[in-house]
């Protein structure tokens, strides 16, 4: 029987990581769905969005995004790139705030740092947008956005190292959300079964 590597006609490393991205623990409030992945930016591509949900609604959404190159790729100093975009609504006067850009990119590293998951060469952007309604608008009044893009090499021994990276993703989205860390000893579900899986 052909290996599964040879069917898809994808090199194994990148099938286990796909793998390690699907399976992995994420906060219970992130629901996963896979994504139509870019196409020309890496030989290998997957993708899948992330919408946390709290009382009911959506309060906030985001996209991880894994490349592949098995060359590598000299600015990525590997051959694995993940690159993630986090987006919420934030109160209007928080967004005035000249250190918030500062504190969102903080969030992404100690998310990382929390879950163990070790990365080189990161890049990426903080955005506040703020807007405010005038005449027949005037009456929605202020909002505003915080928008996090970043993207960062992985480094781990084997695919299933991606699974730190997967859930302190959805930690990030969490946080930029507003939602509180989670308490001591409350653990993170894995995706088994259809719910919470990405479609295939």
């Amino acid at each position: 029987m052909a290996a599964r590597s040879e069917l898809d006609g994808q090199p194994s490393e990148f099938i286990d990581a796909v793998a390690a991205l699907r399976d992995a623990e994420l906060r219970p409030e992130v629901v996963c769905e896979e994504l139509p992945a870019p196409r020309r930016i890496a030989p290998y591509s997957y993708a899948q969005s992330g919408d946390v949900h709290a009382g009911g609604e959506e309060i906030g959404t985001g996209r991880l995004v894994l490349l592949h190159d098995p060359a590598g790729n000299d600015a990525w100093q590997g051959t694995f790139r993940l690159v993630t975009f986090a987006r919420a609504d934030v109160d209007a006067e928080m967004a005035s705030d000249p250190v918030l850009a500062e504190v969102g990119w903080s969030w992404l590293v100690e998310a990382l740092f929390a879950k163990g998951a070790s990365y080189v060469a990161p890049s990426g952007s903080v955005t506040t947008v703020r807007t405010e309604g005038f005449g027949g608008m005037e009456e929605d009044g202020s909002s505003a956005q915080l928008e996090i893009r970043a993207s960062w090499t992985p480094l781990f021994g084997t695919g299933d190292g991606l699974a730190a990276h997967a859930s302190a993703w959805s930690e990030l989205l969490c946080t930029v959300a507003g939602l509180p860390p989670l308490a001591p000893g409350v653990l993170t579900l894995p995706r088994r079964g259809r719910e919470g899986r990405p479609r295939r």
